[in-house]
């Protein structure tokens, strides 16, 4: 069974009905990012970086995977599937996705502001300043914010470096380190792009198919029989 890399972004989602940042209505415009997904911001100001996740949480409670994420998750009957997202929802693995690596963190757990574990399964719920973990440290949304290391890099990239395609979705490959993932591919490996807007990569084999995350899919399989 053939390897398939998915690299998921923010458009995955956004046809679930869930804000993105880099839209001209996203939540950039509505919030700095310096002041709501930067360790700075979280030191500045941590009620108002809680408030802000606190909300996103309340409303994925009610958001549901849309047919993107369903075909995603369908591969996997053909395919032996890892799916790289860079979004912080849990839409992946409601649909169905067993393997997902979050490069950006899960916004349905916590951890304390200075330690990356433990980690806390805390659902929709709030955290509220005052919450503590068991080292006694304020508790914070288990996201990677601008300024921090991303962890997850490493075996994100050594996932694409052993795929036999990849398949990137969503994401205008715009946001470092993971857009740098696709430079991780072994020449010849086929690399297909799923995007409203051009994209261009530099690389020969690719194909692009120009539509948002849902109608894109269902063009990408039927292209599946020729690619087992």
């Amino acid at each position: 069974m053939k390897k398939l890399a998915v690299l998921s972004g923010a458009g995955v989602s956004k046809e679930s009905g869930i804000s993105t940042f880099r839209d001209s209505d996203g939540l950039w415009e509505q919030y700095p990012v310096e002041e709501v997904a930067s360790i700075e911001g979280w030191y500045r100001n941590p009620a108002l970086v809680l408030d802000f996740y606190n909300a996103r949480r309340r409303d994925l409670r009610t958001r549901q995977p849309n047919e993107a994420h369903r075909i995603i998750a369908a591969l996997e009957k053909d395919f032996e599937v890892t799916v790289i997202t860079q979004n912080i929802d849990n839409l992946h693995e409601k649909a169905g996705s067993s393997r997902v690596i979050h490069l950006h963190g899960e916004i349905t757990k916590a951890r304390g502001e200075n330690s990356p574990t433990p980690v806390y399964d805390i659902g929709y719920n709030d955290i509220h300043l005052g919450d503590k973990d068991s080292r006694g440290q304020q508790l914070r949304p288990y996201i990677v914010w601008f300024g921090e290391a991303v962890p997850m890099i490493e075996p994100a990239a050594e996932i694409v470096s052993e795929c036999d395609i990849l398949l990137v979705i969503g994401t205008s490959l715009a946001v470092y380190p993971a857009a740098g993932l696709v430079n991780y591919i072994r020449n010849g490996v086929p690399v297909y792009l799923v995007d409203p807007n051009p994209i261009s990569i530099g690389y020969r084999y690719y194909t692009q198919i120009q539509d948002v995350a849902t109608s894109g899919m269902r063009k990408f399989q039927t292209l599946v029989p020729e690619l087992i």
